[in-house]
C-alpha cells in the first residue's frame, strides 16, 4: 500500500510540473505573440485554454483520490495541499495568458507606443519568478525563492510605472487610448501572475519547512 501511495504520490507531482510549464508556456508565448504581432502564435495560445482546464481538472482529481483512500498525513498531506493550491495558482497564470493572446490581434494593427512600456521587462522578471518557484517545488529546496517579496515589489512598481506612462500618452493624444487601456490591462495580468508566483513559494515552503511564511 505505501509503494502504491508513493508512485501515486510522485505521479501527482509530476502533473502538477507538467502543468507548471504548460501555464508558464502560455504566458511566455503569448508575451512573444504580443512583440513580434504574431496573431498565429496568439491563437495557438489562446487554443489552449481547454487543455489547461483539462489539466486542472486531473490534477484536483488526483489529489482528492490520494486523501481519500489514503488518509495521508504530516508531510504527505502537505505534499498535496501543495499540489492543489499550485494547481490554482498555475491555472490562473495560464488563464491570464490566454487574456494576453486574445488581446494581440488587437494590439498588432496598431503602431506600439513606447517600446510596450517595458512591459516584455516586466514579463521577463515575472516569468522568473514562476521558473524559480517551480524549480524550488521540483527540487524541494526552497533557496530558489528566497527574496521573491523583493522581486515582487519590483514587478508592482512596474506596473504602476506603466500605468503613470499610459496616462500620459492618452492626454496626449486620444487616439492613444485604446492601446493604452490594453497595456495597462496587460501590465494587471503580469503583476497578477507575479502574486501567484508568490502563492507558490509559499505553499513549496510549507511544503518542505512546515512553516507558514508570507510572500507579498
Amino acid at each position: 500500500m505505501a509503494d502504491k501511495f508513493r508512485e501515486e504520490l510522485k505521479d501527482l507531482n509530476d502533473q502538477v510540473l507538467a502543468q507548471g510549464a504548460f501555464a508558464y508556456g502560455m504566458l511566455s508565448n503569448s508575451m512573444t505573440a504580443l512583440q513580434d504581432r504574431d496573431t498565429e502564435l496568439a491563437g495557438r495560445v489562446y487554443a489552449q485554454r481547454a487543455e489547461l482546464a483539462e489539466r486542472n481538472i486531473a490534477i484536483e482529481a488526483a489529489a482528492l483520490r490520494l486523501i481519500a483512500l489514503y488518509q495521508p498525513m504530516a508531510r504527505d498531506l502537505r505534499s498535496i495541499i501543495c499540489a492543489l493550491r499550485m494547481n490554482v495558482a498555475l491555472f490562473r497564470i495560464g488563464r491570464y495568458g490566454k487574456d494576453i493572446a486574445r488581446l494581440v490581434d488587437e494590439v498588432s494593427v496598431n503602431p506600439q507606443i513606447g517600446n510596450l512600456m517595458g512591459l516584455p521587462h516586466m514579463a521577463d522578471l515575472v516569468c522568473a519568478m514562476i521558473d524559480d518557484a517551480l524549480r524550488a517545488y521540483r527540487t524541494e529546496d526552497i533557496t530558489p525563492i528566497e527574496g521573491m517579496s523583493r522581486r515582487d515589489d519590483v514587478v508592482d512598481n512596474l506596473r504602476y510605472a506603466i500605468f503613470r506612462e499610459s496616462v500620459t500618452y492618452m492626454v496626449e493624444d486620444p487616439k492613444n487610448i485604446a492601446r493604452c487601456i490594453d497595456y495597462v490591462m496587460i501590465a494587471r495580468y503580469l503583476e497578477r501572475c507575479g502574486d501567484y508566483a508568490c502563492d507558490i513559494a509559499e505553499q513549496v515552503c510549507y511544503m518542505v519547512t512546515g512553516n507558514r511564511v508570507e510572500v507579498k
